[in-house]
């Protein structure tokens, strides 16, 4: 193997930047020549093509985001205008492709893969952490940091005026920030897509646990059934007419910041095995992580299953709830 391509796909994660580096520096060791490809599926159709230096990668791992840009590609699920990408990537002489992101991202691999027969391994970069078959995904640990630390400030101000505040956080499909998150927080409640959320038990139970105490925080997913933030402060309103309630959204800044040490390793390991990987000719596989040992995992269960937090964890909440 000669040429390797590598694109960051779908939402940027912290450790993107780190992947990208542990790539092209080990494919190097090895005598590989890699070629970044901007801007996800849409440069790969474009042609938006770089030979990756050593330098273009000396400093990045720290930095969040992804040096190669990121996009999300509709064009690419029809396939006719993929022609352009398969074309391209003929041209080009890439003899295998390394694919960062999601299961959205997954997908266009592995279509890729099939229609090109390349050889194609991906890398799990979400902050979401839904993707089957590993304990963790790239950018995952970062943004759980974040949002962390966002609702200990908020805790702060809460406490001082005596409000609930519903904080929603990320996660369309998966309930694994906010559950996570509401742990770390000491937060008083959870609302996540896996589970049913019932208004009236909430505003019971927030009624209840507010005698004497100056505050509640409330992890909302963005993805829960019954809304976001606003939807559901608008909903239990009502039932707490004496309440003052207030939403905060924290939005895109769960995705930026420098990666933790969890992250930039996670994605250093990922990136070199996923070279190794190439070189031994084995393809349709994500590198996953389990008890701190890299694993792999077919790329068609990756994107067929989902994977699902703990929910046991809702338990740990309730048991910390005032009686």
């Amino acid at each position: 193997m000669k040429k390797i391509g590598i694109l960051t796909s779908g939402g940027d994660a912290p450790g993107m930047n780190a992947a990208i580096r542990a790539i092209t520096k080990s494919a190097m060791h090895y005598g590989i020549q890699t070629v970044g490809i901007r801007d996800g599926f849409e440069g790969l159709m474009k042609g938006r093509f770089i030979n990756m230096k050593y330098t273009d990668v000396d400093n990045i791992i720290q930095r969040g985001g992804t040096l190669l840009g990121s996009a999300r590609c509709i064009e690419f699920k029809d396939k006719e205008a993929r022609k352009s990408a398969v074309q391209n990537v003929k041209d080009a002489g890439i003899e295998g492709l390394i694919v960062i992101g999601g299961d959205g991202s997954f997908r266009g691999a592995h279509v890729l893969a099939q229609e090109v027969n390349i050889p194609v391994i991906g890398l799990p970069g979400t902050i979401d952490n839904d993707l089957y078959g590993t304990e963790a995904t790239i950018g995952y640990d970062t943004a759980l940091n974040t949002i962390v630390s966002a609702i200990d400030n908020i805790r702060d101000t809460a406490s001082s005026h005596k409000r609930v505040f519903f904080v929603e956080v990320m996660g369309r499909n998966s309930g694994f920030l906010a559950l996570n998150s509401a742990i770390a927080s000491g937060a008083e409640s959870v609302l996540i897509p896996e589970t049913i959320t019932d208004i009236k038990a909430l505003a019971e139970q927030l009624r209840t646990q507010n005698k004497g105490r100056r505050s509640s925080i409330v992890i909302v997913a963005e993805g829960d059934e019954e809304g976001g933030a606003m939807d559901i402060m608008r909903k239990i309103q009502p039932h707490l007419e004496d309440f003052r309630l207030r939403t905060t959204i924290l939005g895109h800044i769960q995705r930026g910041g420098s990666p933790s040490y969890f992250d930039r390793a996670l994605a250093t390991r990922s990136g070199v095995m996923a070279v190794e990987l190439l070189m031994k000719g084995i393809s349709n596989k994500m590198v996953g992580i389990k008890a701190d040992e890299l694993i792999t995992v077919d790329l068609k269960d990756a994107i067929e299953k989902h994977a699902i937090p703990n929910l046991e964890k809702e338990d740990i909440l309730k048991k910390l709830l005032t009686k």
